[in-house]
């Protein structure tokens, strides 16, 4: 991803839900040991006449709310697996370790990259398995298993969402080294593929090739059970210069696609060409937004754009590329269309650097999402260093932290933040793992619901007490994905989210705890309380 062109390192470098703070503990009165459970959707439901209304500490705090996710980048190894040609048991360990990692740190979603470039780390009648995963293009992992379903599978035993993540035009990365074989697109419909400096794409101008996208992204989301799906600032490659070096000159290599394009206006097309790559950016993006949500309504669609908006809107002194006249993003009208569920615009510098201040990158993105999608912005974890001189290029723990804090000033504005890349968090450089742990995520947090795509609430559950376990009995209707759990101890009141496949937890001592089912976008159910008279007060 991102990060690994050099080209566009040089050009950086020239360039120059709400979270819901740990609650304060709030003393209350010792419990009544004759209140009843009561069920609750922000207020105690009427209890019997013999029972005493609940008093306000009686009740929890509104549940924290954050997206706290990281991307697994597979291409080049970056992250997953950590080389190609793994036995499948050392593959899944290190999968293991990774959504260990994050369930202990506090994160809520990963971000697989399950395409890197026209292949699959699944298996897929459509595309070939990735030489990232086996060693070989088109060779399984042995013995066989369906990695991506068990990523889902152990993601959502943790109660952790799983996002696949897909680039929708490159077809071969510079890191390659096996043939292409069949069923990738470039070895079935060559004309498709154009070579474009030391790697290929997909020619976006061609109608079939969109197509093939369309169909393989629809396919992971008829046959996998995931939360999301994501693509990143892959759109026309980042340009290729002539000569190829330094930052300061060189001139653009043209995408070559004089044949689409000759095609496009034999056609009857009346586009300008730089138009008419924007229009083929945005079809494809319509259309995966829409694909996706009728198919299974719920699967959230996220783009992760290049951080710097179009020029004409940039706010005064940002300075820097423009993924609008190179790229052919144009990611200011995807928002205001709507056609993406949420915005992870890639945030890739330090709060004071020069011409492009996080905070300030920051609000241009808030005030352009008129429709109030998720905004969740990409942090450049990868660049926490640790016994190196600081730099734009190294940073201390200290500044990841403090941009998390910064997005969460902004409020309901902007919810959440991804990592770039799990590996940083495995690592814990500078100790960043172990801070984010003690501090920054010491209280768990649900994702931010998305209501524009499901406002109902599924059905709230039913508790019973059963020795030292809280029994979870689920509604009937619509099935919880996670609960979200409070239990009250000594006076105050602790968080926790559990799974959905979940049916009982520990009470640990509480004499009251709360419980709401969690649906697949993040409604919340009322809430069931349940006094637990015999527990330690």
């Amino acid at each position: 991803m991102r990060h690994i062109l050099s080209w566009l390192l040089a050009t950086i470098l020239l360039a120059g839900c709400v979270l819901t703070p740990a609650p304060t503990p709030v003393p209350t009165p010792a419990p009544t040991p004759s209140a009843a459970p009561t069920t609750s959707a922000g207020a105690a439901a009427p209890s019997p006449p013999s029972t005493p209304p609940l008093a306000a500490g009686d009740l929890p705090p509104p549940a924290p709310r954050e997206f706290r996710a990281a991307w697994v980048a597979t291409v080049a190894n970056i992250d997953w697996p950590s080389k190609p040609g793994l036995p499948a048991e050392a593959q899944r360990s290190e999968a293991l370790a990774m959504l260990e990692r994050a369930r202990t740190l506090g994160l809520n979603a990963i971000i697989l990259q399950v395409r890197p470039a026209g292949d699959a780390l699944y298996p897929s009648a459509l595309e070939p398995w990735s030489e990232y995963l086996t060693g070989e293009q088109g060779k399984p992992p042995q013995p066989a298993y369906d990695p991506l379903a068990f990523w889902v599978q152990e993601a959502h035993r943790r109660a952790i969402e799983l996002h696949v993540w897909f680039n929708p035009y490159r077809a071969r990365h510079s890191s390659a080294k096996t043939p292409q074989v069949a069923p990738h697109l470039a070895v079935r419909q060559p004309a498709l593929v154009k070579r474009y400096g030391d790697q290929q794409w997909m020619d976006p101008g061609e109608p079939a090739a969109a197509a093939h996208t369309l169909a393989v992204v629809a396919d992971v989301v008829r046959r996998y059970d995931v939360d999301g799906v994501h693509i990143d600032d892959y759109f026309y490659p980042y340009p290729v210069t002539v000569p190829p070096a330094p930052a300061t000159g060189g001139v653009d290599v043209p995408f070559p696609d004089d044949v689409s394009w000759a095609r496009y206006r034999l056609g009857g097309g009346t586009l300008a060409r730089d138009d008419w790559r924007r229009n083929n950016v945005d079809s494809l993006v319509q259309q995966m937004h829409s694909t996706i949500h009728q198919i299974k309504p719920w699967v959230r669609f996220g783009i992760s754009p290049f951080g710097v908006g179009k020029p004409e809107r940039r706010p005064a002194g940002v300075i820097g590329f423009s993924q609008y006249d190179k790229l052919y993003a144009d990611v200011e009208r995807w928002l205001s269309e709507g056609w993406l569920d949420y915005l992870a615009p890639q945030l890739y510098w330090q709060i004071n650097r020069e011409g492009l201040h996080f905070p300030v990158l920051l609000d241009h993105w808030v005030a352009e999402n008129t429709l109030n999608r998720h905004l969740w912005p990409g942090l450049f974890t990868s660049l926490v260093t640790q016994g190196a001189p600081l730099s734009q290029r190294a940073w201390a723990a200290q500044e990841i932290i403090d941009q998390v804090q910064l997005q969460r000033q902004r409020g309901e504005r902007a919810t959440g933040h991804i990592h770039f890349s799990m590996v940083a968090l495995m690592q814990n450089r500078d100790g960043l793992s172990s801070k984010l742990q003690a501090g920054t995520y010491t209280q768990p947090a649900l994702v931010p619901a998305t209501p524009w795509l499901d406002d109902q609430p599924p059905p709230a559950p039913t508790l019973r007490l059963s020795a030292r376990r809280v029994l979870i009995e689920p509604g009937a209707g619509e099935p919880a994905t996670r609960w979200a759990v409070w239990r009250r101890l000594k006076g105050s009141w602790t968080f926790s989210v559990l799974p959905g496949a979940e049916r009982s937890f520990e009470h640990a001592g509480a004499d009251r705890v709360a419980v709401s089912a969690i649906d697949r976008v993040g409604n919340a159910s009322p809430q069931h309380i349940l006094s637990l008279p015999g527990a330690a007060p």
